[in-house]
């Protein structure tokens, strides 16, 4: 099977487990791609980089807009609906009437994670009744898995492989057993800096 999304590689798992057939290749791949929406699930949030999709926002702040993880400015349409009809009428422009942040994103190898207005625009609200006054069209995600994400998912894909051994979540070696932990401590510390706050 083809690896969808996933974080790290076939051969980098193979080669953490010193695996050199090709036997349990499907297996591994499955791992990799179920370690994978662990780490979403975990951190709140995914580091692959999806297509162009346009996504209906409600505008909380006039002047500032959270986003989800954007991967870059590249296609991405900002368009406001004025006066709540369900049109995005007005497309705004970079750097012209909003500009993107954190500013030095690139730099950090983060994704955009605010849209704040610089022009004479504002980002419109609607409460009565509750309407999406902005739409966002984005590459949503991240431009590249970063190092510490792709270390956990190898080392989370490594554990979900070894389950298959491991019954009722006790790995058996000669004369002791083993008991598979819930989350790997290793795994956790990888992950923290990426895992948005509020998710449990």
């Amino acid at each position: 099977m083809a690896i969808t999304n996933g974080y790290c590689t076939l051969a980098e798992v193979k080669a953490a487990l010193r695996l050199s057939d090709a036997i349990d290749d499907t297996l591994i791949e499955n791992s990799i791609e179920g370690a994978s929406r662990r780490i979403d699930g975990y951190c709140g949030r995914f580091f692959y980089k999806t297509s162009a999709i346009a996504v209906p926002l409600f505008a909380h702040d006039a002047y500032r807009l959270q986003v989800s993880d954007i991967s870059s400015p590249t296609g991405l349409i900002v368009k406001l609906d004025n006066n709540g009809d369900g049109t995005f009428e007005t497309t705004l422009t970079l750097n012209s009437d909003y500009i993107v942040e954190p500013t030095d994103y690139a730099i950090l190898g983060r994704p955009i994670r605010t849209l704040t207005m610089i022009g004479g625009y504002t980002f419109p609200m609607f409460y009565i009744p509750s309407e999406c006054g902005v739409q966002v069209t984005a590459l949503w995600g991240w431009n590249a898995v970063p190092d510490d994400v792709r270390e956990a998912c190898v080392l989370l894909s490594i554990r979900q492989f070894a389950r298959y051994n491991a019954a009722l979540g006790v790995m058996a070696f000669a004369d002791m057993a083993i008991t598979v932990r819930a989350v790997d401590p290793d795994v956790r510390d990888l992950l923290q800096p990426y895992k948005l706050l509020g998710v449990a």
